[in-house]
Order: structure tokens, then sequence, then C-alpha cells
């Protein structure tokens, strides 16, 4: 495991120098559009562990993704590192078809401390939640950011974060009333404290996601990644393109359905992702929006 690899994976070739916020964010870009969020292991016989080596062969050497136990986890031990203070916490997802927080603490994300400033810093959210540049840890203050308008909101020592869209503009009518189109403007994402986490306390959540039928992982194939100007998701075989901002305060979200023989070579041609094994897709509607 060496830095070199690791940003010779990312395309990064900045500073390794500077533990400013310029560098954190330069870096952090470089990742999400790099490392796909996904969940294919699940679809196609893998088992997911913590254990950082495999995650960091996974990724870096084998040039696949992961959900955030694997994406931030090897992105905290990157900044680490490099100097950063960095470390971990741990949120509750918003499910926004059962109008509540998750019970079960499922994301991991990295808080980073610059001069005094505390930063999230989140590469394993995907989709059109996914930040793309460090959010400053205060309370009530609108973040605009590509993908949209993020915000926290601290409420008695818990903190919540909430994303506002743009429009959106669907040219392919047929997919106007998808599940996996987001409905609401301003959409819930999760809750968190500040209380540190490790590793070992997503061990048991690590397990469920991907063997509970009521998980969301188990019911959809997710391979998710963060363009220039917006992003790709390959979910069951629908495979949408969204352009941030095309117009006038609007995104664009394209939609097309994929024929089995397809997802494979979308997979690598969309994604740089080549499986060792046969993927099987899967989307049970409902629990996901893009």
């Amino acid at each position: 495991m060496n830095l070199e690899e690791y940003f010779t994976r990312t395309g990064y070739k900045g500073s390794l120098e500077k533990q400013d916020l310029e560098t954190l964010t330069d870096i952090f870009q470089h990742h999400i559009r790099a490392v796909p969020f996904e969940n294919l292991s699940i679809h196609c016989g893998e088992k997911i562990t913590l254990e950082l080596e495999h995650i960091y062969n996974k990724i870096v050497r084998r040039k696949r993704g992961g959900w955030c136990m694997e994406n931030n986890q090897l992105l905290g031990w990157v900044l680490k590192c490099l100097g950063y203070d960095a470390s971990f916490l741990g949120a509750y997802v918003f499910n926004p078809h059962q109008n509540a927080y998750t019970t079960l603490m499922t994301h991991l994300l990295v808080k980073v401390v610059i001069d005094g400033k505390a930063y999230i810093v989140d590469g394993g959210f995907g989709v059109s939640y996914q930040m793309w540049q460090p959010m400053e840890l205060v309370s009530g203050k609108d973040q605009p950011q590509a993908p949209g308008v993020f915000r926290f909101t601290e409420i008695n020592a818990i903190w919540y974060l909430e994303k506002l869209r743009r429009k959106q503009y669907v040219p392919n009518q047929n997919f106007s009333n998808s599940d996996l189109l987001e409905k609401k403007e301003c959409r819930k994402v999760y809750m968190f404290s500040l209380e540190p986490r490790t590793v070992e306390d997503f061990r048991y959540q690590c397990t469920y996601l991907q063997t509970s039928p009521d998980s969301l992982f188990t019911r959809k194939s997710i391979c998710a990644l963060q363009t220039t100007d917006g992003f790709r998701a390959l979910i069951g075989w629908t495979l949408t393109k969204t352009t941030y901002n095309y117009k006038e305060n609007t995104d664009l979200v394209e939609f097309e359905t994929l024929e089995d023989e397809e997802v494979e070579k979308t997979l690598k041609e969309k994604f740089n992702i080549t499986l060792d094994r046969k993927l099987v897709p899967i989307n049970i509607k409902g629990l996901y929006t893009i």
C-alpha cells in the first residue's frame, strides 16, 4: 500500500506537501471522479470486507469502486498519511420512503480539521447526493456546489445534512415518474454526531447491508461515478446520465434501459470497471433515488 499507487489510480498530480483546503478539495475531487460508488460485489458473489488492505487492493489495484465504508476508509487513510487531522464519524441515512432516518448507523464519513476549522469529507454517498467539495461544519449556512445547495443544521449536538436541487428536465418521458427520480426539491440526506468512530463500529452493519433482504444494497445493483459536469449511474439495467445546471437552473437527466448483454460493456466503457465474476443485475422498485 503506497500513496503513489493510489494517486496514479485517481490521476492526482498536485502537491503532497500542503495540508490546506485547496489541496484537500483537489485530492477529494480526483477520488470521486475516478472511484465509483458501487455495491456490485454483492451481486457477483463477492464478500465486502472492512479490511483496509483488501479495500486498497480492490479499489487501487483492481480498479473497482466501493460503498462508503470502503471509499471513505481509503480516503481517510490517504489523508492521515499526508498529515491531515482526519477522523471517522458515523451517520444515519434518511429513508424517503419511510420518511425517517434509519435506526442503524450505516454511513461512515470523514471529518478533517484544518487551521481549527472542521470539514466533512464524504466520498461515499454517490449519485446526486455526492458532495463535490469538503463541507465546512457550520450550522445553517448554505454551501452551494455544482450538484446543488448543501446545508448542515445542528440541533442538540446532532447534525443534519440536506440538499436543495435544481429543476430537472427528463427528455425521455417514459421515465418521468421513475422511482429512481428524486421528486422533492429539498431532500434530507443523513444525520450524525461528532462522536469519533472506528471501523469496528461498522462490522455488523457491513454484514447486514450485504445480506439482509431489507437492505437497499441487496435490492439494487448500483454503480455511480461523478464526472466533470454531473454524474452517471447504472442501477439494475437503467443507465442514467445527469448534467448539472445545463441551462437556466435546470439539470438534464437522461435515462436508458440496457439489455443484459450491454451491462458488462457499459460498466467497462462508462465506469472503467471489469468484474472478475458474472454480475446479476437487480432493481427492486423503491428505496433509491438519484
